[in-house]
């Protein structure tokens, strides 16, 4: 057991290790649950909500390098409760875990921070936006309508950094009925809204020097207490983006039992949006690469029959892999068939 999953396994109740994936399918008797006639309030949304059990800001990006490459970025920020007790200073039953992730032509680089709260070290304000970790951070610019509309990033590992910012060119979406986004057939749901018209430009610091990129991003904020079934052990999770300035957020969360559960959100270029109805879109793996010693699949056909939707995904390198406390999938990919694009793709628990 590497220093890593040794301080999450004195910090994590046992029983969030050994079901679902991290934990998010275990009971969670005492925290605050989603609520379907909650309306988001912005920018209060944008902080913590302590009384969940765990939620995450997440921000993936598909950058050009001026050097001709295209890279992938990831940026997030989890904040997990260890029990539904407030606390303060060293004692505040808050953890937060910050990942970093670079995808090259040629490989991937991964970087993770821990961090208690209540000590400073990490944490999210809504207002002013900030959320960090150490030295990395997600923060907002300021003078403008929304606090997620410009912002800066920045986060550093052994071998890589990159500092960007990001500007909005649409709304903020939300997912499901008006942000809450169901994930079973038995109603585990959570609160979810993306931003996913960011327009990205910055610096990556590579072992070879500095490379200047511009591209596109798309944030991720949500939050739950439950948002795993117990029999779902992972997610297939895409957030595409088309030639023709339409998106879509999709995913699938796979079950022990078979009862794999899709939906996602169709997002028009003026930021229009509609729910796809559970089971309405098909995410079919193809390929799979043999990556940390699982068979992970990277080549994907994504069907959404409504939309005319018949789709090839794959990712531009297999080896993606986040080697992390939790390990997981995370990459860049490119989207033919019916659309032409690019995206990103997150699986976990394989």
């Amino acid at each position: 057991m590497n220093a890593r999953v040794l301080l999450l396994a004195l910090l994590l109740p046992s029983a969030a290790l050994a079901q679902g994936f991290a934990g998010l399918g275990t009971d969670a008797e005492g925290y605050a649950l989603p609520d379907p006639d909650h309306r988001f309030d912005f920018p209060e949304d944008h902080g913590p909500h302590p009384d969940f059990r765990i939620e995450w800001w997440y921000l993936t990006a598909v950058l050009d390098g001026d050097d001709g490459a295209t890279y992938g970025v990831q940026w997030t920020l989890f904040r997990a409760a260890l029990s539904p007790e407030e606390a303060t200073g060293w004692g505040a039953e808050q953890i937060w875990m910050g990942h970093a992730g670079l995808t090259t032509p040629d490989g991937h680089f991964t970087a993770e921070r821990l961090a208690r709260g209540g000590i400073g070290q990490a944490g999210a304000t809504a207002d002013p936006f900030e959320a960090w970790i150490d030295d990395w951070a997600m923060t907002g610019r300021g003078g403008t309508p929304d606090a997620l509309d410009a912002i800066r990033l920045t986060a550093r590992g052994m071998e890589f950094a990159y500092d960007f910012s990001a500007e909005a060119t649409g709304p903020i979406v939300a997912h499901g009925a008006n942000g809450y986004s169901v994930k079973s057939q038995d109603g585990q749901a959570s609160h979810y809204y993306s931003q996913p018209f960011y327009e990205m430009a910055g610096t990556l610091t590579l072992p070879a020097g500095e490379v200047a990129v511009t591209g596109t991003g798309w944030l991720d904020r949500e939050w739950s207490s439950q948002p795993l079934g117990p029999d779902q052990t992972g997610w297939d999770w895409f957030s595409l983006g088309f030639d023709d300035g339409s998106r879509m957020m999709a995913f699938r969360l796979r079950s022990d039992t078979g009862r794999d559960y899709t939906t996602g959100t169709w997002i028009d270029a003026d930021g229009s949006a509609e729910t796809i109805p559970a089971g309405a879109l098909t995410l079919a793996p193809g390929r799979t690469a043999r990556v940390a010693g699982r068979d992970i699949p990277v080549e994907w056909t994504v069907t959404l029959p409504a939309r005319g939707l018949d789709l090839a995904v794959t990712a531009m390198t297999d080896d993606a892999w986040m080697d992390t406390s939790f390990p997981y999938w995370e990459g860049p990919v490119t989207v033919t068939g019916s659309h032409e694009g690019r995206g990103f793709l997150e699986m976990t628990g394989y």
